[in-house]
């Protein structure tokens, strides 16, 4: 192998030939795998520092995928190569990049959340959980929440944007990864977002701002932190649209019932504001009282009656002739039949209208 030239050779005009030609491939061996500081980058080559003195290359095939790392990558940053060819036709190794296409990604992620850089990502479509994007091939989410005012309305203007986002959850072994545009644009430090997440209290009310509604429930902001009131936690009686118990931009107010230390998010509830109708349920409704009730729903096995908000009683179908044709809505007279507080459930029958077969 020819001697080792000086880099700063000028007679030779182009720097990376000089480098090239300023390898000493020796202790360089197939096979191994070393961290390689980059010294030059671009679309047609990236040459490396693999230590031993000398310079190696990136393979041609995998030359071809650079582009996408190119805006994460920069020159002195260091990443993990293999020697894949300790001496090429030209005389210098070349190295491969797949164990940082396919981990070092998730190190730059860890790294920036660690340090509370900015990442640019690629925003995708805008669906349940947010508005997705796209980070060197890694799928993740902007949660409606951690949208800028701007966006909160429409996020579907993001797609195909490249933005600026802040890492709030990154987990390789989930392939998970949580951004926040607003934290980027409003420079909202995690320490910031800790303080405000640590002076909420448990079990305390707070005007809770709505951001947004899903079937998931309702999206709100408290004090600037993010909180959740699961369709669950919206009233005593059972709720299928969210939508129709509160208007985006309005201010309710929720009780915390739960704080997700690890997330810095809150669990909500608008329904442990009131009392639960079920807490008197067997002094309120004993057996065999008549009531009116509203049908508001037909199920195989029976009709459901509402009696008063979050209090709904079962007519099992064994209850039933067969004849009735109740449409929902409609007003019924029934009587109790068994009640159970701790299963939260009762049963109802309707008045007899003929006299039994027993009867004498």
């Amino acid at each position: 192998m020819p001697k080792a030239k000086k880099i700063n050779d000028t007679k030779n005009p182009n720097p990376m030939e000089a480098l090239l030609q300023a390898s000493n491939v020796s202790n360089i061996r197939k096979g191994t795998q070393v961290n390689a500081r980059i010294l030059s980058l671009s679309k047609k080559n990236v040459l490396f520092d693999v230590g031993a003195k000398a310079q190696a290359v990136l393979g041609e095939k995998e030359l071809k995928e650079i582009t996408t790392y190119l805006p994460y990558l920069g020159e002195g940053d260091t990443v993990k190569v293999r020697i894949i060819s300790a001496e090429s036709r030209e005389g210098y190794p070349v190295v491969s990049m797949r164990t940082f296409f396919e981990k070092g990604k998730w190190n730059i992620l860890q790294e920036k959340k660690k340090e509370e850089s900015d990442i640019e990502v690629v925003c995708g479509e805008y669906g349940k959980g947010g508005v997705f994007i796209d980070f060197m091939g890694i799928r993740g989410v902007i949660p409606k929440i951690q949208l800028t005012t701007g966006f909160l309305e429409d996020p579907s203007r993001l797609q195909g944007q490249r933005i600026k986002v802040k890492v709030l959850e990154v987990d390789e072994i989930k392939n998970r990864l949580v951004v926040s545009q607003k934290a980027a644009v409003l420079q909202i430090s995690q320490k910031d977002m800790r303080e405000r997440f640590e002076k909420i209290k448990l079990n305390t009310t707070y005007d809770a701002k709505v951001l947004g509604v899903s079937e998931f429930g309702i999206f709100c902001e408290v004090q600037g932190v993010e909180g959740l009131v699961h369709i669950s936690e919206i009233s005593w009686e059972k709720v299928t649209n969210a939508s129709i118990y509160v208007k985006q931009g309005e201010t309710i107010q929720a009780i915390v019932v739960e704080k997700n230390d690890e997330d810095l998010k809150l669990n909500l509830s608008i329904k442990r504001l009131a009392n639960d109708p079920w807490e008197e349920i067997v002094e309120k409704y004993p057996k065999d009282k008549e009531l009116e009730g509203e049908v508001v729903r037909k199920e195989r096995y029976g009709y459901f009656v509402r009696l008063e908000p979050g209090v709904e009683g079962l007519i099992h179908v064994s209850k039933l002739t067969g004849d009735e044709n109740f449409e929902i809505g409609r007003k019924i007279k029934v009587f109790v039949e068994r009640v159970s507080k701790k299963d939260r459930r009762m049963s109802l029958i309707l008045p007899q209208t003929d006299k039994p077969v027993f009867y004498r």
